[in-house]
Formats: structure tokens, C-alpha cells, sequence
């Protein structure tokens, strides 16, 4: 496989190495990957063995020392009983950090027991990203349920916080409480959990931390919104949550659980915040998404929304589960941004006609102009990829880091399964990632063409682990 038929060639990061968990995953799957990048180095996890109603066999570590030319990959120990030493049944959600005031490298998953009840928040720590700790608990384990948690570390040396690392996540038992823990020793202990004020039930947040110290917090309110909120001093309190935009989504064809809502968020080197997200309000009528985003410099005052020109808005396709990934060397007009995602290029199609693609673009003066799209993979129909009680699944989000000038991205690609079993499922990179390029087409403000209507907040709240 190669991109656009005939460029850089895909390479296959990892596969699924369980034969038989005896419990129903479905083999030769892997869904669901975070990356992140520091130094020369690029660590990236999943989903490994997807489990229908929820979760997988184990979670994944792939690392790549050369710029996601070559990968290194292995099963994150000590965490579930089907690759051994483990408590728990199943794992989700994986999410990377890396604190480098302790030279640690972290991955955040959220486990699962035998009734697939996720109760808690484990940290597995590794300093090369080769060889891994058995993970320690950080959130939860407390009776109560949890869901998408999400990591980051205080990397900058001027900041008075530096070295101190946080986690997100919601409480489903609770309408979906928000709330956040630290950690300021390598992630080995963590904090009681805290959170927001106002409007503070939501799930999927991604926390930023900018370079005097601050950290935003960007989250979904249950697919109707996007909303933020803030600590400046070091995670000991929290302030009350602001709106970033209203949601305005098409609801993808095919039954395809495609993280409706879900931001997906980047920070530059001055700090300033991108959240990105799919909507629909440039399109008249909302027959697809776009893939749209909106800036902040303290999380607090958030710029109009603004849409990435993938295509034209009468273009017929549909873009969703977007990944961004910001030069963290770069900043301001000359920020460098790089985007993957996944389309349809027909947005009017069914479970069995429906061809999932990825896609990739990227600008080179902080979104102002945007270079021409390429397609990285697919077509796949939505039957090679795993089934999910929410619909077939790549993932509820994707994840995109941007070294050196390329952008390396880890995304499920659904194959013709050989030898008799029913996928072949597994994650790939393009080799050494995509330079971030400029172009000369323009992103937008508007017009807005759709206004959706008011929706009520869903009750009970969505559970995507």
C-alpha cells in the first residue's frame, strides 16, 4: 500500500497476537491509537483484540527511534489475564505522555473487569519506551465507572510546574463528571481527583499545557458541544468551564462509530491552543463534515470556528475522526499543522457500500492556508473492520505528532482477511510520515449554511470505552 497510489509506501506497525482469548475478542483486530512525540522519539499504542461490547484483549506500545521510518512493538505487561501477569479483563482508551523532567514515558489505559465495568485509570511507565513497568493504578478503582481518560505532562523547564503530569476523565456513574488528577513524581503516585465548576459533564478531553504552566482542558459535553477550563497552579484547583462552539454534526452513514463530538487537541510552541472536532454548518443542509477547528492563547476566549479546505463544501463526501498534530518547534503564522483523518468519499452510502478512507493535509502558517489532501489509505469496507455494539470501529479518535517537519500518525487499516479468519485489522504508518507542506488554499469563518437545532443532552450519557 502506498500513499495516493503510488507515493511513500504504508508499513505495518503492529498486529493483534492473540490466537484465541477465549472470551470473544475478535482476532487480528486493533483499533483506537494515540501517539505522541519527544526528542527522536515517537510512541505510539491501541486496542489489541476488540471485544464487541467493550474494551480489548491488551493494549499496545510501537516505538520508533528514526522518525517512524522502523517500529518496535510488544503487548504493555501486567495489565490484562490474556497476555499474562494481568488482573483485568479488558483495556481501553490508551493515551501517551512523556515527562521530561523524569525521563519517563507514560501510556494511561483505562481496564476493565469480567462484568465490563471499567474501574479505573492505570499509568504504565517505561524511560526508552522499549521496555515497560507494570502499570500503577491512578484513577478510580473506587466502585465507580470511568471513561476516556487522557494524559499530559508539564514539559516546558521555566514553568513552576514542571515534571508534573495530569489525567482526564469522566465518571459515566455520575452524568459524566469531568475531573482531573496530577501527578509530580513520574507518575508513580496521583492525586485525589478534582475538577471544573458549571458546565462540567462531558467526556473525552485532551489537556494541554502551555509553556508558563497553565493547562486547558478542551472536552466534549455528550456530542453537543465543545467546552474548556483551566488551572494555573499546577492542577490544585480548577476554574469553571467555557464554551469553545456549539457541535454541529452529520451523522456518518453505515452505523460507523466515528467519535461524534470528540475534540481532538494540539498546542504550539507559544501556547496556543487548537481543538478540532467534525461539523457539519458549512455545509447547506448537513449532508457531510467537515473538519473544522477553533484557537485559543489561554483557553479561556476561543476563536470563530474555522474549516479545513479538504474539499468543496458541495463536495458529496463525508470527514470525520480527525487527528491533529501541531510542530511543537513552531508557533504563530509559521505554526506548522498536520492533519489525518477519515473519510467517505460518497457520504450517501450504507454498511455495505460505505469505502472508509484516510486522508491527510497540513498548512504551514498556523491554518491560514492549507496544502492539497492526500489519500493515505483505503478504500475498506466498513465489514473489515471490527464490530462494536456502536457500529464498526477504527477507533473514537485518532492522534497525529508532528517531528521534525513530517507528520507521523498510527491508523487502523481494514484488510482482506486470508486463511479463514474474519479480519486483518491492524495499524500502520506511513514510513518516516508526511512533510507538513504549505498551500494556497484558504481556510474560512463562513458562511454558515446549516444551524442544527437544539438538542437535549443525552441522559443516560454515552459510555465509549
Amino acid at each position: 500500500m502506498t500513499v495516493d497510489g503510488g507515493g511513500p509506501r504504508l508499513l505495518q506497525v503492529s498486529a493483534d497476537p492473540f490466537t484465541d482469548t477465549g472470551t470473544g475478542s475478535q482476532h487480528a483486530t486493533e483499533v483506537e491509537p494515540d501517539t505522541f512525540a519527544y526528542g527522536g522519539t515517537i510512541v505510539s499504542s491501541s486496542q489489541v483484540g476488540r471485544f464487541p461490547a467493550g474494551g480489548s484483549a491488551a493494549l499496545s506500545w510501537n516505538t520508533s527511534r528514526d522518525g517512524g521510518a522502523t517500529w518496535r512493538h510488544g503487548i504493555l505487561p501486567g495489565i490484562t489475564t490474556h497476555q499474562g501477569g494481568g488482573n483485568w479483563a479488558r483495556a481501553s482508551d490508551p493515551s501517551i505522555a512523556y515527562d521530561a523532567r523524569h525521563g519517563t514515558w507514560m501510556i494511561a489505559g483505562l481496564v476493565i473487569d469480567a462484568a465490563i465495568n471499567p474501574v479505573g485509570v492505570t499509568v504504565s511507565r517505561s524511560a526508552d519506551g522499549l521496555r515497560w513497568q507494570d502499570p500503577v493504578r491512578a484513577v478510580g478503582f473506587d466502585g465507580q465507572g470511568y471513561d476516556k481518560e487522557w494524559i499530559v505532562c508539564d514539559n516546558t523547564p521555566s514553568s513552576p510546574y514542571f515534571g508534573t503530569c495530569y489525567i482526564e476523565v469522566d465518571i459515566p456513574s455520575s452524568d459524566n463528571l469531568v475531573v482531573m488528577s496530577a501527578s509530580r513524581d513520574g507518575g508513580a503516585t496521583w492525586s485525589a481527583p478534582s475538577g471544573p465548576s458549571g458546565v462540567n459533564l462531558g467526556l473525552g478531553g485532551q489537556p494541554l499545557v502551555q509553556p508558563d504552566g497553565r493547562v486547558v482542558v478542551p472536552f466534549s459535553t455528550d456530542t453537543t458541544s465543545i467546552r474548556s477550563f483551566n488551572s494555573t497552579d499546577g492542577g490544585r484547583s480548577w476554574g469553571s468551564t467555557v464554551l469553545v462552539a456549539d457541535v454541529v454534526a452529520h451523522g456518518v452513514a453505515g452505523g460507523l462509530r466515528d467519535g461524534e463530538g470528540l475534540p481532538s487537541a494540539e498546542i504550539d510552541g507559544a501556547g496556543r491552543v487548537y481543538v478540532a472536532w467534525q461539523d457539519c454548518r458549512f455545509r447547506a443542509g448537513c449532508p457531510g463534515n467537515d473538519i473544522v477547528y477553533a484557537t485559543s492563547t489561554d483557553g479561556t476566549t476561543w476563536s470563530a470556528v474555522t474549516r479545513v479546505p479538504i474539499d468543496a463544501t458541495t463536495s458529496g463526501a463525508d470527514h470525520f475522526l480527525p487527528g491533529l498534530g501541531v510542530d511543537r518547534a513552531t508557533s504563530g503564522r509559521s505554526a506548522k499543522l498536520g492533519l489525518y483523518y477519515y473519510f467517505y468519499p460518497n457520504a450517501d452510502c450504507t454498511d455495505a457500500t460505505c469505502e472508509l478512507e484516510v486522508g491527510f493535509i497540513s498548512s504551514a502558517n498556523g491554518g491560514a492556508t492549507w496544502s492539497a489532501p492526500r489519500t493515505v489509505a483505503g478504500p475498506m469496507p466498513l465489514s473489515r473492520i471490527a464490530a462494536t455494539g456502536g457500529g464498526a470501529m477504527v477507533g473514537d479518535y485518532l492522534s497525529t505528532s508532528v517531528l521534525d517537519g513530517k507528520a507521523v500518525a498510527i491508523f487502523a487499516v481494514g484488510r482482506a482477511p486470508a486463511d479463514g479468519q474474519a479480519y486483518d485489522e491492524a495499524m500502520y504508518a506511513v514510513e518516516g510520515g508526511l512533510p507538513v507542506r504549505g498551500g494556497s488554499t484558504p481556510s474560512s469563518t463562513g458562511p454558515v449554511a446549516f444551524t442544527a437545532p437544539a438538542r437535549e443532552r443525552q441522559l443516560p450519557p454515552p459510555v465509549r470505552h
